[in-house]
């Protein structure tokens, strides 16, 4: 048995935000130990990721259980563990060592915990119960394609002195001469003590060749979070432009330096333009799109043969997918090298009596499941947003009724983005659209 070498009985550390629960909303990534490993993806040679593939235990009161058990090592006690969920295919409850860390209804979008204080120095055992959803009204009529349960499933533990998340675009500056890279990287410290840590990235033109590079210093206050920006030019970018076929793309290298010694590696793509949505027209480059849109896409279970549907869609003149529901990483990534547009979208599917408009008329207007609305779209929008190829964001891909819920989802993405449209079809004239699909 693999193990996995993170903190034991001191796994007790998270930022006060997440305090209440262990979902966290965050971007889709994995830290690798080598800068080689992380340029190619391999993740076998990092000592602190293993695979999640339990094996399945029993049927028990109609719930699917699997159990996998791994072993903590307490000779290091500096990290957080994180654990990513996905083609589960269910709702189902996640228990560590017998303690309940979760209970997710949506069963198609993938998830992530920081798991940390539920575990204990030793043998671990995580339990996941596959179950129906208690919420089968948001997503009527909706499937995914049969996968290996739990594939591409994994638990990674990071640093406690760490990147959290990043934000990443590569836009044209105010003059339209030169490329501006805007990266800002936040940067947690979970122990109880003041800690200062090194942010490093550089970036490569798609040729290979290094167009800028940088190390910063931040200190941080113990159980606290702050932002690294950085914000370099980056010259002769207009020979890459990214968009309407054209599909270059810069790498960038994220890096963290503790006392002159590398830490970890986390690998980027970035395509360089700006979409811009205005007088319900898209604008990249400042001139207009002609969105030609494939509804209802979605990857397949196989990845050559979703990429292969990708480029037939790319040469029969479809610029723009709209799935229904949010995809694996691997799917956004294929769109970024393929130069596919993409609007994105919450499993948000309810069109039964979506003409409704009393209260719990229709799921839409019932103010007791607004929690699982906001859960819905805050995973779709913080797992996709760093990818070249979101155009913009979804509520639902289907008329699913409108009413209290539908307007807190489009007033909070309209709070945390400022740059890409919301759409919501079931609008119906009201307000929280940016326009009809």
């Amino acid at each position: 048995m693999k193990r996995v070498i993170l903190l034991g009985l001191a796994l007790f550390s998270i930022i006060a935000a997440e305090a209440q629960t262990a979902r966290v909303y965050r971007s889709e990534f994995v830290t690798y130990d080598k800068r080689e490993d992380a340029t190619v993806d391999k993740r076998s040679e990092t000592a602190r990721y293993l695979d999640f593939e339990p094996v399945s235990i029993d049927v028990m009161a109609g719930e699917a259980r699997y159990m996998q058990k791994f072993e903590i090592d307490a000779s290091m006690n500096d990290y957080n563990l994180f654990f990513h969920i996905e083609n589960h295919a269910s709702a189902f409850t996640l228990y560590i060592n017998n303690q309940l860390v979760a209970e997710v209804e949506d069963p198609f979008t993938p998830a992530d915990f920081m798991v940390s204080r539920f575990l204990r120095q030793g043998m671990n055992e995580i339990l996941i119960c596959m179950r129906e959803s208690t919420t089968p009204q948001l997503q009527e009529g909706i499937s995914a394609p049969k996968t290996k349960i739990f594939e591409n499933s994994y638990l990674f533990a990071q640093r406690r002195l760490s990147v959290r998340d990043f934000s990443i675009m590569l836009e044209p500056d105010s003059t339209r001469k030169f490329a501006q890279l805007k990266m800002d990287v936040i940067v947690a410290n979970d122990f109880n003590f003041e800690e200062t840590i090194q942010v490093g990235y550089d970036i490569y033109n798609p040729k290979g060749k290094l167009m800028d590079f940088s190390v910063n210093s931040l200190t941080l206050d113990g159980r606290s979070m702050d932002t690294l920006s950085f914000k370099p030019y980056i010259y002769h970018a207009y020979d890459f432009k990214w968009g309407e076929g054209q599909r270059p793309l810069y790498s960038v290298m994220l890096y963290i330096k503790r006392n002159g010694m590398l830490w970890e590696y986390i690998p980027l793509k970035v395509g360089f333009g700006k979409t811009e949505f205005r007088d319900g027209k898209f604008y990249r480059f400042d001139k207009v799109i002609n969105i030609r849109e494939k509804r209802h896409f979605n990857a397949t279970a196989d990845r050559q043969q979703t990429q292969k549907l990708i480029e037939q869609m790319r040469a029969n003149g479809f610029n723009t997918l709209c799935p229904d529901y949010p995809q694996p990483k691997w799917f956004y990534d294929m769109c970024d090298k393929a130069g596919m547009y993409v609007i994105d979208c919450a499993n948000i599917s309810s069109p039964t009596n979506n003409d409704n408009r009393a209260v719990d008329g229709t799921p839409a207007n019932d103010p007791k499941l607004l929690d699982e609305y906001m859960e819905r779209v805050k995973s779709m929008y913080y797992r996709s947003r760093n990818h070249t190829c979101i155009i913009g964001f979804a509520l639902s891909g289907k008329d699913s009724g409108n009413g209290y819920n539908m307007y807190k989802a489009y007033e909070w993405l309209k709070s945390v983005e400022n740059r890409l449209p919301v759409f919501y079809v079931g609008a119906d004239g009201e307000w929280n659209t940016d326009n009809i699909l």
